[in-house]
C-alpha cells in the first residue's frame, strides 16, 4: 500500500510539471481588434512575422510559434491563428502571465535582428497584456477557459529612425561643407 500511494504520488508530480497554462494568441478579442498596420495605414499583410513575448522581472522571453498575416486587403491587419490554443511554457493553468506581441519584416529573420544598429526593416510591438488567469486544467483541478489577449492594442509598424551619432556626423559634415564656402 506504501508502494503505491508513492508511485501516485509521483505521478502527479510528473503530471502536474507538465501542465502548461494556455491562451488564444489572436490580434481580434472579445474586448475589440488590435490591428497591425504599415506606416500609411495599410494592414501588416504579407512578410510581417509577429510573436508573442513573456513579460517577467523586465526580460521579454520569446515564446514559439510565430504567426504570420492575412494577405488579404481587408483583413491584411490581422494574423493567421492556427496555433491555438496557444502554450505559454512554464506557467501552470491557473497562474497569471504577462505577454507582449511583437511583428517585424519576415526577411529579417527575427525581432531582434530587425532592431539591430543600422537595420532599416520594419517592426513594432504592443502594450503588455496581463492574463490574470491562464487557461488549461490544473493538477487535481476543473478545466480553466482558455482566455483571449483582451486589452490588446494595435500598433503602427515603424521604419527605425537613424542613430543620434548618425545624425551628429551629418550635421558636423554639413558645417563643415558650409565654412568651406
Amino acid at each position: 500500500m506504501k508502494k503505491l500511494l508513492v508511485t501516485l504520488a509521483a505521478v502527479l508530480v510528473s503530471v502536474s510539471s507538465f501542465a502548461q497554462g494556455t491562451l488564444i494568441f489572436n490580434n481580434r478579442t472579445q474586448t475589440g481588434d488590435a490591428p497591425v498596420t504599415r506606416p500609411g495605414g495599410a494592414g501588416a499583410g504579407a512578410g510581417i512575422t509577429a510573436q508573442l513575448y513573456l513579460v517577467s522581472g523586465g526580460t521579454l522571453t520569446p515564446l514559439t510559434p510565430t504567426t504570420t498575416f492575412r494577405t488579404t486587403s481587408a483583413a491584411a491587419a490581422f494574423f493567421v491563428t492556427e496555433i491555438n490554443p496557444f502554450t505559454i511554457t512554464g506557467i501552470l493553468p491557473g497562474q497569471p502571465a504577462t505577454v507582449r506581441m511583437r511583428a517585424w519584416e519576415t526577411a529579417a529573420g527575427s525581432y531582434e535582428a530587425s532592431i539591430a544598429p543600422g537595420s532599416q526593416f520594419l517592426r513594432g510591438e504592443s502594450n503588455d497584456v496581463t492574463i490574470s488567469q491562464l487557461g488549461g486544467t490544473p493538477a487535481g483541478g476543473a478545466p480553466i477557459p482558455t482566455p483571449s489577449l483582451n486589452g490588446l492594442q494595435g500598433f503602427a509598424l515603424a521604419v527605425p529612425e537613424p542613430s543620434t551619432m548618425a545624425l551628429g556626423v551629418l550635421g558636423a559634415a554639413a558645417l563643415l561643407f558650409r565654412r568651406r564656402k
